[in-house]
């Protein structure tokens, strides 16, 4: 017996054959789109945390600069202090320094001269006082510029002969004299162990 298909199975199976390519297509597409809301989601969550690092971050920053800050303001207040500190240490080691100037006068007044006056403003110091010669101020600013640890850069501002009257019937030619002297800081003088002897004439 001979059968014989009259359905038109070409149709059917190019029908097939499209659903295939559409459910396929279908598939694609939704695989596609469950890979691109998986890629999506990481992305996301890899957003998130580098915002939340980001977070922590700014407020450790933060945190820091406080205490930066405090460092800083600790640091003025220390050198204040230091500064402070300085400061009463050189009036304590100055408190002392007028008595070295008239120690200093003492030991570098060579024979023959006599001081009249001693002026101190700030560390500038002007002696005025009396010589028997001109030798006797040279002696003088020599001893001050070479044997003394508490006075520098002595300078001759003037000198003036005039007379002296020893007794109503005597009178004698001395040198009037005016020397400038500055004085040294404590910290800056450095005193001998034993007194260097002045050189007299």
């Amino acid at each position: 017996m001979i059968l014989i298909n009259l359905l038109p199975h070409r149709e059917m199976a190019r029908l097939a054959a499209r659903k295939s390519f559409n459910a396929s297509l279908v598939g694609a597409v939704m695989g596609g789109a469950l890979i691109a809301a998986a890629i999506y989601l990481w992305y996301q969550g890899a957003i998130s945390d580098q915002q939340d690092r980001n977070a922590f971050l700014e407020r450790e920053i933060k945190v820091l600069d406080t205490e930066i800050k405090e460092i800083a303001t600790l640091q003025e207040e220390i050198a204040a202090l230091k500064a402070r500190q300085q400061a009463v240490e050189g009036l304590q080691a100055d408190r002392n320094l007028p008595v070295h100037l008239l120690n200093e006068a003492v030991r570098q007044l060579p024979e023959g001269v006599y001081l009249k006056s001693i002026k101190q403003v700030n560390r500038n110091v002007v002696l005025a006082g009396v010589a028997q010669s001109n030798e006797r101020v040279s002696t003088l600013l020599r001893n001050l510029s070479r044997n003394s640890d508490w006075v520098t850069k002595p300078e001759l501002v003037e000198i003036v002969a005039g007379r002296m009257a020893l007794s109503p019937r005597e009178q004698r030619i001395v040198y009037n004299f005016v020397v400038r002297v500055q004085l040294q800081q404590a910290s800056a003088a450095q005193p001998a162990s034993t007194p260097r002897p002045a050189v007299r004439r």
